[in-house]
């Protein structure tokens, strides 16, 4: 996308910022309050397909629903038709909070284990997030370092449902049966082997994601993404005192 287009004659965009599976999110501006946003845009190459149009106004459905200090804000969404060689495409969007600061992954990256009072209180964000996600029927599925955020003033911010499910969703256990959705370091058992997610498989991946603020590495790991699946089927994961005996012994 050319940068300074302006979306629905509202939202200038900007640079790109994040790119994942479904969509590129950049930087922006709303015009009309005059304020700094960030603006999700689902790739053209997928905007063609109805499914994966319907999962995305899915996301954008289940995200705008969620009111939470620790949740990203979902502001508006809509659509914008965009030249995709021959004939134009209809994109979905999102515009969203823009939130300034650093993700736990690169937090893990530069600085590996952060210290209990850190690990803790981050976690606890994670946490209180994830409960009125879990209060509004919504599973997140992806919780992971990478999807949050720590801003400048210290609050935590979960971000990306960008797989996430309303809890009401039947069709969703038949899609698991064919593809394991989400990263294989966090994934709860059940998630690995396609079975029905809840609200679990999300406290699940949270304690994965305290493992590794007070270890500096995550419970499990292997040299492809179904020997780590595999593992947390079948074994016992470790305690972060077993990687790290100088943690307090209540971990």
């Amino acid at each position: 996308m050319d940068e300074q287009r302006t979306l629905n004659g509202r939202y200038r965009i900007g640079e790109l910022i994040g790119r994942g599976g479904m969509a590129d999110v950049f930087r922006g501006e709303d015009l009309r309050l005059h304020r700094p946003v960030a603006v999700k845009l689902m790739r053209r190459d997928l905007a063609r397909d109805p499914h994966f149009q319907a999962r995305f106004r899915k996301e954008a459905r289940s995200a705008a629903s969620l009111n939470h200090p620790s949740i990203v804000s979902v502001y508006d969404t809509g659509e914008v038709s965009l030249e995709d060689g021959l004939h134009p495409v209809d994109c979905p969007f999102l515009v969203m909070e823009l939130v300034s600061g650093r993700t736990l992954r690169e937090i893990l990256h530069a600085e590996g284990a952060v210290g209990t009072d850190r690990a803790v209180a981050w976690t606890r964000g994670v946490l209180e997030a994830l409960e009125h996600a879990h209060e509004e029927g919504i599973v997140h599925r992806d919780v992971k370092p990478a999807n949050v955020m720590v801003t400048e003033t210290g609050a935590v911010k979960v971000m990306d449902f960008g797989i996430a499910h309303a809890l009401a969703d039947t069709s969703a256990t038949t899609s698991q049966t064919q593809a394991v959705v989400g990263t294989a370091l966090y994934l709860a058992p059940e998630q690995a082997t396609g079975r029905t997610v809840d609200g679990r498989a999300d406290l699940y991946a949270a304690g994965c994601l305290l493992f590794e603020l007070l270890t500096g590495r995550p419970p499990f790991t292997g040299d492809t993404p179904l020997a780590v699946a595999y593992q947390h089927v079948r074994e016992e994961p470790p305690a972060p005192s077993d990687v790290d005996p100088d943690l307090p012994p209540a971990f």
